[in-house]
């Protein structure tokens, strides 16, 4: 009986994760994911107003989803969340691509 009711819970559990709950309890992921959404719209813009060619932009969007790659795995093997490590080195990672963002659209 307590393993029914245990597959059941856990069965309930991931159709949450898998349609995005996490954020309200994982303000460590949310953060990442935030970060990388500006960043995003940094590079839309960019390239929306010329500062970015086509190439420039697909290649900062594709360092992006990387990072987010990273993220994922990260989280898959934590339970679903990320550690305060794992998030300094995210990051981290993600400075470099802000900066890298700013560079481009000011050369």
């Amino acid at each position: 009986m307590r393993t029914t009711i245990l597959a059941f819970a856990l069965t309930l559990s991931v159709p949450a994760f898998a349609k995005g709950n996490w954020k309200a309890t994982h303000p460590r992921r949310a953060e990442v994911n935030q970060r990388l959404e500006n960043q995003r719209e940094r590079i839309n813009e960019g390239e929306k107003s010329g500062k970015l060619s086509p190439e420039q932009a697909k290649q900062l969007h594709q360092d992006d989803r990387n990072i987010r790659q990273q993220e994922r795995e990260m989280a898959a093997q934590n339970g679903g969340h990320i550690t305060k490590t794992e998030q300094r080195a995210l990051n981290q990672e993600e400075n470099r691509e802000s900066r890298k963002i700013y560079q481009e659209k000011h050369q």
